[in-house]
C-alpha cells in the first residue's frame, strides 16, 4: 500500500468515536516526536512552520514552505500532509509537482485570500484542477473559511449553512475531505449531516473537547493549527525565564 493510500485508509472510521487525529509538527525534531508518541500520520500546520522559520502566518516563501514539508517527510516513515495556504499563486500542475516532490501525501488548501471568501464556484474549478493534476496521488483537504471570514455580525447558521453549500462544490470537485475550520462545536452534528465525506475539526492541544466527543460530534479528523507549537514555544519560554 501507497503513503497516500495509507493516509487515505486511516480516514475510514471504525467508529464514530474514534477520529483520525493528526499532530502538526513544524520541523523535523518535532516530527519525529510526534510518531514516537505513536501517531500513524502528520499533518503540518503552515503558521507554526512559518514562525519556525521566522515568518509570520501567511508570509512564508514557497520555495521556504515546500524545502521545510520535505525535511519533515525525510524524517518520519508515516504519511505527512501539508498546509500549502492558497497555493501560493502557482498553476495547478506546478503545484501538485513541487507538493509530490517534498514526498507530501496530501495537501491542505484554503478558499480565502487577504483575509476575503473566494468566490466559491471559481475555488471549485481550481480544485478541480489540483485534483485533475494529482489524480490518485494526493489527498486534497478543501478548507472552509465561513466561520473565521465572515463578518463579525454573521449568524452562526449562515455560516453553517455557507459551509455545507461550499462543502458540496468543493466535494463536486474532487476534494477528498472538506475543513470548515473555526467552526462552533455545537454545530458540528449539523454540519456533519449536511457534508458528504471526511469533515476535518480544529481540535485543542489541551483536549477540551476531547477527540472522542469531537468524533462523536461528527468529526472524521482532527488537526491542531498552530496550537501544539505555540504551546512549546510557551514551555520553552517558562523554562528560559526559570533559568535567569
Amino acid at each position: 500500500m501507497t503513503g497516500v493510500e495509507t493516509f487515505r485508509a486511516l480516514h475510514r472510521r471504525k467508529a464514530p468515536g474514534d477520529p483520525l487525529v493528526l499532530p502538526g509538527p513544524w520541523d523535523a525534531a518535532s516530527a519525529r516526536v510526534c510518531v514516537e508518541a505513536g501517531f500513524p500520520a502528520l499533518a503540518t500546520p503552515s503558521a507554526a512552520v512559518a514562525a519556525s522559520l521566522g515568518y509570520e502566518d501567511g508570509h512564508t516563501p514557497a520555495k521556504e514552505m515546500f524545502a521545510a514539508v520535505a525535511r519533515i517527510v525525510r524524517a518520519v516513515d508515516v504519511p505527512v500532509s501539508a498546509d500549502i495556504e492558497g497555493g501560493y499563486g502557482i498553476a495547478p500542475g506546478e503545484l501538485v509537482e513541487r507538493l509530490l516532490e517534498t514526498g507530501a501525501v496530501g495537501c491542505n488548501l484554503e478558499d480565502s485570500e487577504g483575509g476575503v471568501l473566494k468566490d466559491p464556484r471559481a475555488h471549485a474549478d481550481w480544485l478541480a484542477e489540483v485534483r485533475h493534476a494529482a489524480a490518485d496521488r494526493l489527498f486534497v483537504n478543501a478548507r472552509i473559511d465561513t466561520f473565521i471570514r465572515a463578518p463579525g455580525d454573521t449568524d452562526p447558521k449562515q455560516a453553517t449553512e455557507q459551509a455545507i453549500e461550499r462543502a458540496a462544490v468543493y466535494v463536486a470537485a474532487g476534494a477528498d475531505c472538506v475543513y470548515p475550520i473555526g467552526a462552533p462545536v455545537d454545530v458540528l452534528p449539523l454540519l456533519r449531516s449536511g457534508i458528504q465525506g471526511p469533515v476535518n475539526v480544529h481540535g485543542t492541544v489541551a483536549g477540551d473537547p476531547s477527540p472522542t466527543a469531537l468524533g462523536e460530534l461528527g468529526a472524521t479528523r482532527i488537526t491542531f493549527g498552530p496550537g501544539l507549537q505555540r504551546e512549546t514555544a510557551r514551555a520553552l519560554h517558562g523554562l528560559a525565564a526559570a533559568l535567569r
